[in-house]
């Protein structure tokens, strides 16, 4: 059960990772399976065998997601973009206690104020000094900061605008390719950055839908197999690499590492949220409404029995 629950997931992450602009980590942290993702994912063999339960399913759903439910995303955004940015706006919502608990448990004695670290009680009050505090609040804002320049940036791209054909095969293209994947793969591990929206900005986004579908076509299928390669070599580097990145910071500056997560989620609010204006009927109000409250629970209650099953 758990397998298929991790595989479900999966699918959910991969179709968002196709979304410039939403963040396939924001969704990991969400599920409550970041660390432990991070964690897994490995260049040693026996480690990434060891935990074959988790990474297999976890991937398996995510690459069902990319390849089947594309369209699917496609059509949620182009027939109900408001409700489906209230539901995702709902889901970080929710997962915004768990964050909070995971930025501030966890520091050595000596960096809590003196009424915390009595042992007068089983579970003392955990009261942070003013300079922990103080980073945790740092390190949020830097979150947040991150991803409003990154939505700005978003806004400097037109998806619809690009063309549809696949494009010349050359060396220098495939080589532009291979580091998209690379850094698009870094950048989706980090919540709240959009591995697809870095694509976009280096031009290999459109190349990489383009050839999706394209493969299934006997006429198109060799193209753009030689397109999608190089992108998938540096999506597997990408994630290796920025899973060991991401895996460091959690262990050496977890709490910090936290906050600049939270802050990353929550930032994530500014850019998928689609305000109030957009609501052109009581109709299209009340679903919003329905789709956040749903968004919320599904994130909150299941970082509940996250914690439950630990």
């Amino acid at each position: 059960m758990d397998m298929i629950w991790l595989f479900i997931r999966g699918i959910a992450i991969g179709m968002v990772n196709i979304i410039p602009g939403v963040s396939g980590g924001t969704l990991a942290v969400i599920f409550g399976i970041y660390d432990k993702f991070v964690n897994a994912i490995t260049f040693n063999v026996k480690k990434l065998w060891q935990n074959k339960r988790f990474v297999v399913p976890l991937l398996c759903g995510m690459a069902l997601g990319v390849l089947i439910f594309s369209k699917l995303i496609e059509v949620l955004y182009t027939k109900f973009p408001v409700q489906t940015n209230y539901f995702f706006t709902g889901l970080i919502i929710g997962s915004l206690p768990m964050l909070y608990s995971l930025m501030t448990k966890n520091y050595k004695a000596q960096e809590l104020l003196p009424e915390a670290q009595t042992e007068s009680s089983e579970k003392p009050a955990q009261k942070l000094s003013a300079g922990i505090i103080a980073s945790i609040v740092i390190f949020t804002l830097v979150g947040i900061a991150v991803v409003v320049v990154f939505t700005i940036l978003q806004g400097k791209f037109d998806v619809s605008s690009m063309e549809s054909a696949l494009p010349e095969v050359s060396a220098a293209l495939l080589i532009r390719i291979f580091v998209a994947g690379v850094l698009g793969a870094v950048a989706m591990i980090i919540p709240g950055i959009s591995g697809s929206l870095l694509m976009l900005m280096m031009g290999v986004y459109p190349i990489i839908v383009t050839s999706i579908p394209a493969l299934f076509s006997p006429e198109t299928s060799l193209h753009a197999l030689i397109l999608l390669l190089p992108n998938g070599a540096g999506v597997l580097i990408g994630l290796i690499c920025g899973a060991r990145l991401i895996g460091y910071l959690l262990k050496r500056f977890s709490n910090a590492t936290y906050a600049c997560i939270f802050g990353l989620i929550v930032g994530s609010i500014y850019a998928v949220f689609p305000g109030f204006t957009c609501i052109h009927s009581v109709t299209v109000g009340i679903a919003s409404v329905v789709a956040l409250i749903f968004g919320t629970a599904m994130a909150f209650f299941s970082s509940k029995i996250d914690n439950m099953n630990k």
